[in-house]
Order: structure tokens, then sequence, then C-alpha cells
């Protein structure tokens, strides 16, 4: 019982959150795009009040002067001048929404987009490894605009039946006050709008799980990563058999709901068409026909007026829970908007030519984790000194440069700049120190340019070059007809060109000889590399970043021999520490790893380093 009345708390939203999301979701609009508001509820005035000039106003004017003879001058002017308003406002208002308000549109989606995406740049990389967070950010991510804009054409809604009610209601009230009674049941059978309203949510609610694997399946039959695993085996079997279970889960979903629907419909369809419509529509008729008291033209805006009236009722209901529903999901935007890094900027000044990072007592443990995945870490990084950090798969390598980029904060001890707590200085600030490539690398599509120099701004051509050829990819991208302005992949661009690989992983490491940082961080540069390849860019490598200080991740040992100090981590920890030779010497761990990597190269240039 508490289960389900926590979870019920968690779907309901207070009337206070959903006035306050739907200000804010109209702000965001008349932030970004005030022309764009004013316009657009400008429009729904005009037009409303125009059709209510138009046609019943008109209607029942023309009929009643029909019926008296009496002012006909005065409604063909009223008629003239009418027309003339009409085509005057319509050429001006559709002009403005075929050609200027698209240009209107994207300056909020832009601006709602660019909040987001600023967040994201600031939240710590923990969040993205937080299930509850990242599914918040993924879902404000992609409703950010559909929300914010059904919003809007909510409240606009709102603003077109409120103009109707109100022109339609007054009339009614001129013709004869107790027509308002019958135009009022609606609001008695709203109640049923609200709960058909409510069982749909439920509805909508429960399937969402099913529907998010009936998409997970279809992935899988489309998308090219998936590809290979779907011909090798018959998995493709079982996933066609989930996609049946999700269907029938989905039937059984609507067939417990849509049975209250359908009664709920039922009702208030009665409610209006008989109780109220037929029956204001026998009282005008009664009067008109048989006390003779109410003018033919009254008689017919009765019988237009009370339908689109207990219309008008039931809309601004139906309206009052679409503000409802999608308060829902701009509360997982404001959520993200609203959340605090923990990885906040300090305010002290980067060194103007930083020189050595500290790491004292460092421990680290990642949120849920039972035991620290870093533990008293004591190292230092100098300018110009190349580290080798080594050791198998879960042994904390790359946590801990995720650590010297700030990636994370330490659960205790510290990470210095130059003597200055790395948490004093300002973020941005102390990455870009780091030039960095990681193993999970990603190439843009875009041009070769732009992956290298990940920038928007004019780089020098012969920059782009020289980090290019130190990566060893230059003679490849030299033969595209389009040069280093070729666009890699092929998504965006059929003249783009696919690189392999290891192609695209130089083009990465590309990144890290084209600027020019005190540090750099490799974390497995060269994982797609085979074993020669990689000395040759582990050689390239030490020659390009000549007087910087690197760190770089490597499985194949190889490489640390080029390194003027090796760290070797095991658990957590650094275990050993010094030379290539040095800790040959001491024959621990770091030995008997390098001999067995190096009889599998017997001949190479790798056993004859040892």
């Amino acid at each position: 019982m508490a289960k389900k009345e926590k979870k019920k708390k968690e779907k309901d939203i207070s009337t206070k959150r959903v006035a306050s999301n739907t200000l804010f979701a109209l702000n965001i609009v008349w932030e970004s795009a005030p022309l764009y508001v004013i316009m657009y509820f400008f429009s729904t005035v005009w037009w409303g009040i125009m059709g209510f000039l138009s046609e019943t106003y008109a209607l029942r004017l023309v009929v009643n002067t029909a019926q008296t003879a009496q002012g006909i001058d005065s409604v063909i002017r009223f008629v003239v001048i009418l027309g003339i308003v009409n085509i005057l406002g319509n050429a001006g208002l559709n002009y403005f929404w075929q050609v200027p308000s698209w240009r209107e549109t994207r300056k909020f989606t832009s601006h709602a987009e660019g909040m987001l995406f600023r967040k994201a740049a600031k939240v710590e990389l923990a969040c993205y490894e937080n299930p509850k967070f990242y599914d918040k950010y993924v879902k404000a991510m992609n409703e950010i605009h559909n929300r914010i804009m059904r919003t809007f054409e909510a409240t606009d809604g709102m603003l077109d039946k409120i103009i109707s009610l109100t022109a339609n209601s007054l009339l009614l009230f001129v013709i004869d006050p107790w027509l308002l009674v019958f135009a009022m049941l609606p609001m008695v059978f709203g109640i049923f709008k609200r709960k058909e309203v409510k069982a749909l949510y439920d509805q909508e609610d429960a399937k969402k799980p099913v529907v998010r694997r009936v998409e997970y399946v279809r992935r899988t039959f489309y998308l090219g990563e998936y590809a290979k695993e779907m011909r090798v085996g018959s998995m493709w079997r079982l996933l066609l058999r989930d996609l049946v279970t999700c269907y029938e889960q989905i039937r059984d979903i609507i067939k417990k709901h849509g049975g209250r629907r359908a009664l709920f419909g039922y009702i208030q369809q009665v409610g209006l068409e008989v109780f109220t419509i037929l029956g204001a529509t026998l009282y005008a008729v009664w009067r008109t026909m048989v006390t003779k008291d109410m003018l033919v033209g009254d008689c017919l805006v009765v019988l237009g007026s009370i339908g689109s009236i207990s219309r008008s009722i039931n809309n601004v209901i139906q309206n009052l829970a679409d503000f409802r529903e999608q308060a829902h999901f701009i509360n997982d935007v404001r959520y993200f908007l609203d959340y605090e890094p923990a990885i906040a900027d300090g305010d002290r000044e980067m060194p103007a030519e930083p020189d050595t990072i500290e790491v004292r007592d460092l421990s680290f443990r990642y949120e849920g984790a039972e035991q620290d995945a870093l533990k008293h870490i004591n190292m230092s990084l100098h300018k110009g000194e190349r580290i080798a950090l080594v050791g198998a798969n879960g042994s904390g390598k790359t946590t801990l440069v995720k650590m010297l980029l700030r990636l994370y904060d330490p659960s205790d001890g510290s990470v210095s700049l130059d003597g200055t707590d790395v948490r004093d200085l300002p973020v941005a600030d102390y990455r870009g120190a780091f030039s960095s490539v990681f193993q999970d690398f990603k190439i843009l599509s875009a041009t070769v340019r732009q992956n290298v120099t990940l920038s928007t701004e004019k780089a020098e051509d012969e920059a782009i070059i020289t980090a290019l050829k130190e990566a060893g990819i230059y003679d490849k991208i030299a033969g595209f007809e389009k040069g280093i302005d070729t666009v890699l992949t092929r998504e965006f661009d059929d003249k783009g060109e696919n690189l392999s690989v290891g192609e695209a992983q130089k083009v990465s490491l590309a990144r890290v000889f084209y600027r020019n940082t005190p540090f750099v961080i490799l974390d497995e540069p060269s994982s797609a590399l085979d074993p020669i390849a990689e000395y040759t860019m582990f050689e390239n490598m030490m020659r390009a970043t000549e007087g910087r200080g690197v760190i770089f991740i490597s499985h194949r040992l190889s490489s640390a021999v080029l390194a003027d100090r090796v760290l070797l981590m095991e658990n957590g920890e650094i275990t050993e520490s010094g030379t290539h030779a040095e800790l040959m010497e001491k024959n621990g761990t770091y030995a008997a790893m390098f001999r067995r990597q190096a009889e599998n190269y017997l001949g190479s240039e790798v056993s004859g380093n040892e």
C-alpha cells in the first residue's frame, strides 16, 4: 500500500506547480521571441472576434432585419466594412505566418535548447552515470520544444475559447438570460471530462515502459551497430517474440483503461448533445413558433451559439488537463536547469604558465559503490615529463585521469596546480590547460578541419596539416577531393568520407598535436592500431609534445619504454613507480607483465627493449 501511495504521489503535481511551469514555458518564448508571442495571441483575438462578427452576429442581424424590414442600409454598411477589415487584416496576418514566423519559431527553439546545452556542459560527469538524472536530461532534451509549444498552444486555445465563450454568452444573455442555464450545463458534466482525461493519462503512463521496449526492438533491426549480431545468431527471433509480447501488453493496458474512458466520454457526450443543445433548441423553437416572442434571427443564433458555448466550456476543461500534462514534462526541464553542478568554479586565477600538477593522498568512490576506486594516490606531473600509467583493466587508471581533468572531485585528498587546489580555479580555464584523447573517442559529422580544431573559429591550414602529419593520417586525408575540408561520415553528406576505426583514432590524436596546451592526457589513444603503428605513433607523440607534461595509458607496455616514469596501478593504488629500466630491475609485477607481452611479439622491437 505504501509503495502504491508513493507512486501516486510522484505522479501528482500541484495546481500551483502547474501554473508555475506554464508561466516558465511561456516566459521562455517571450524572452527569445516576443514578436512571435504578440502576433500569435493577436491573431487569436483577431480571428476570434472577426469570426463571431462574420458568422454569428451578422447572421442574427441579417435575418432579424429581413424579418422586420427595418435598418437595411445599416446592415449593408456593416457587412461591407466587415469585409474590408477582414481582407486587410488577414492579408497582413497570413503574410506573417507564412514568412517571418519561421524565423521567430527558431529563435525560441534555439534559446530553449541552448539553455539545456549550456547546463549540460557544466554538470559533472557523474550526472551521466546517474540513471534518474540522465533520464530526466534525455526527456528534457527530447521534449523541450514540443512541450513548450504545446503549452503555448494550450494557452492560445484557452484564449480562443474564452473569446468565443464571452462573445456568445453575452449575445445569448441579450436575447434571453435563461439561455445561460443551458450553456452552463457542460460545467456540470465537466467532471466526467476530467475523469476521461485522467483515464487517458493512466493508460499512456502504463504504456511508457512497454513502448520503450518496442522502440528498442525496432532500433536493433535498423541501426548498423546491431547488424552483425543480428545476423550471426537467432537473437532476432527472440526480439520478434518480445515485440509480439509488447503489443499484447499494450492491448491489455488499453482494455483495462478503455472501458473507463468510453463510459466517461459517453456521459459527457449525452450531457452535451441531449440536455444542453437539444434542450436549448427546444426552448428557442417554443419561443419562436409557439409564443412568437423571439425573432427568427435570435432563434438561429441560439441554435448555433449554444453548441459553441458548450463545446468551448468542454474545451476549456480539456485545456486545463493539457496544462497539467505538459507541466509534468516541463518539470523534467526545470529539474535539469535548476540543478547546481557539484563541480563548481573557484575564484582563484589560473597560473599564467602552469608547471606542476600534484595529487596528494587522493581517494575516490563512485556514488553507490561499496569500495573506493582510488585509494591514497600520491603523484606529480611536471611540464616536460612523460608518465606511462599501466595496469590491468579496472585498476583505476581512467578514473585517475578523470580526476586530473576534474571530471570528478576527490572523496578525500586533493589535486593541485602549482600549489593551488584545482577546486579553487575556474573549471573551464583549468580544463583548458589539457589536451586529451580517450579510448571511446568520437568523430563528428563535420569537416576534417573542424574535427581537429573542435572549433568553428578560423584556423591556419598549416597548423592542421602539421597535426594530421604528426598523427600519421595526413596522407589519407590529402587523397580526398576536398582535403581537410572533406566531411567525415556520410550521414549528412553523400560526398563525405568514412574512415576505419584506426584512421578515425588518428584524427582524434591530431587534436592533441594541434592544441599546444601545457599538459596532455591520452587514455588508450592507440587501441585501434596494430603494435607497430602504435609504437610509431608514440614516438611521434613524444617528439611533438616536447616540453609538455604527458600522461598516457596503454595496455601495450612497449610504449612505456618511451616514458620518463612508469606508474603501475593495482586495485586503485599505485604499487610500483620508476623508469622502465628501474622496474625491470626490480623484477616485480610490471616486469612480469612486460615479459609476458614481449613473448607475444618475439623478434620485434618490443622484446628487444627488455
